[in-house]
């Protein structure tokens, strides 16, 4: 796919539903005693996976059509033996919560994803469940294929995150869930508190308590999920893209409703406003226990590059692929340190995109958890280059977005891996007047 600057990017971008919310709440509606209905979902692959799994644990599953879905649940500890393995495609989201979701049941299961989801750690996850009582096989380097047996006899742990990562915390939750007593999770940093939200919206006794910095999350095991309507915001990770794409081409004024601004999620928005853009909140509200507003950005040519807090990594950790764009089309360099975690993702996002800013006359200094964009200026950056994705759809949203700026043109290898988040990505910004073409069309 091959990306090329024109005219301005207008118009309203309707985003698709928000992939964490998704995920949560086909796995929580499974677990829940009775019929939750969503609407709004994401149907992207990573999510449809998920319902394949949910499926597969013996839940009832349906697609009622135009994002509306019904999923009759088993009840917590209630999840049958699948009969076949579990795909999770290339969603690490998905396999892992589904892990933390089965690991207090006596039930057997066998993981296993695309070439990007197999080369991923597991151990971060697996290590914490084996402290209920799980039991796990895998490749060499905790890698899937796996296969994790669920614990007979589960007891509760008290555990505390090494690194942030909501996966993980979201992980050992699930897992608490069948377990007796209380189990407690402490992170050092806040991360994204989907998971803790939409517990309590289910009926689980969940409490959060701030300290030092971070926060201890209790959990009181064994309750009666009650089943719940569920409307899904719009999600902040696909809206980076037009909004980052109309920071950075010239005349640009889109719109795009209703998305979600939970703070644990939100840091990309306040770091581009830090460094100068012109993005506004409209209509701010709650829906569903989640702040939601509406974001009008405009073409900011008088963006500066400035050092992004470390404290704010987790709150934006999937959109700093798209940041360091902006980055390069903003003056001086944008620092961007404590990202570690951005190296095993669905890529090494740091080394993905320094090697494609690089082949695009971007200048990128990088270290193990650290990364510096210099910023060329608006119009500044000269493109031209094909750029490796990597089975990483957001390494290749983030390269397309580039090509809307950039002197001459700008590919990606492959664009298939964006339909795992984005499906609409393609017609979404055709409609905002975007100049996006696949190879031979």
């Amino acid at each position: 796919m091959t990306a090329r600057s024109g005219g301005p990017l207008t118009g309203t971008a309707q985003v698709p539903g928000d992939k964490s919310i998704s995920h949560r709440a086909l796995i929580l509606g499974a677990l829940s005693v009775g019929e939750t209905r969503i609407t709004g979902l994401l149907e992207g692959q990573d999510v449809l996976d998920t319902a394949r799994a949910m499926r597969a644990f013996g839940a009832e599953v349906t697609d009622m059509g135009g994002g509306a879905w019904s999923v009759h649940g088993v009840g917590v500890g209630g999840f049958a033996e699948p009969d076949r393995v579990i795909d999770c495609g290339n969603s690490g989201t998905g396999v892992r919560l589904i892990m933390g979701a089965m690991a207090t049941s006596p039930v057997t299961a066998t993981f296993t994803g695309d070439a990007s989801l197999n080369a991923r750690p597991m151990a971060r996850v697996t290590d914490p469940l084996a402290l209920f009582g799980a039991q796990v096989l895998g490749r060499a380097g905790g890698r899937l294929p796996m296969t994790l047996r669920g614990a007979a006899a589960p007891v509760p742990v008290d555990y505390t995150v090494p690194v942030p990562s909501a996966q993980v915390k979201s992980a050992v939750l699930l897992a608490g869930l069948n377990a007796p007593g209380q189990t407690v999770v402490t992170e050092a940093e806040p991360t994204r508190d989907h998971t803790e939200r939409m517990l309590a919206g289910f009926g689980a006794r969940i409490e959060t308590e701030e300290r030092d910095g971070g926060c201890v999350i209790t959990l009181t095991g064994q309750p009666e999920l009650t089943p719940q309507q569920i409307a899904v915001p719009r999600d902040p990770s696909s809206a980076a893209f037009p909004v980052c794409a109309a920071l950075i081409v010239e005349g640009s004024d889109v719109l795009v409703p209703n998305i979600g601004l939970n703070p644990t999620r939100a840091g990309l928005f306040t770091t581009l406003r830090d460094m100068g853009a012109n993005l506004d909140y409209e209509n701010t509200r709650e829906e569903g226990g989640e702040p939601v507003a509406d974001l009008r950005a405009r073409f900011s040519p008088g963006l500066t590059g400035i050092e992004v807090p470390p404290a704010r990594a987790a709150s934006m950790i999937d959109e700093y692929p798209v940041l360091s764009v902006v980055a390069a089309c903003a003056e001086g360099p944008t620092v961007m340190r404590g990202v570690g975690e951005l190296r095993v993702k669905e890529s090494d996002r740091i080394a993905a995109m320094a090697a494609g800013l690089r082949a695009n006359g971007v200048e990128v200094e990088e270290g193990e958890d650290w990364w510096i964009v210099h910023g060329r200026g608006a119009g500044g950056v000269p493109g031209g280059a094909t750029c490796a994705s990597h089975l990483d759809h957001r390494i290749a949203m983030s390269f397309l977005v580039l090509g809307l700026a950039a002197w001459r043109p700008v590919g990606v290898d492959d664009g298939g891996p964006i339909a795992t988040s984005f499906p609409v990505f393609e017609p979404l910004m055709a409609g905002l007047g975007a100049d996006i073409r696949r190879d031979g069309a």
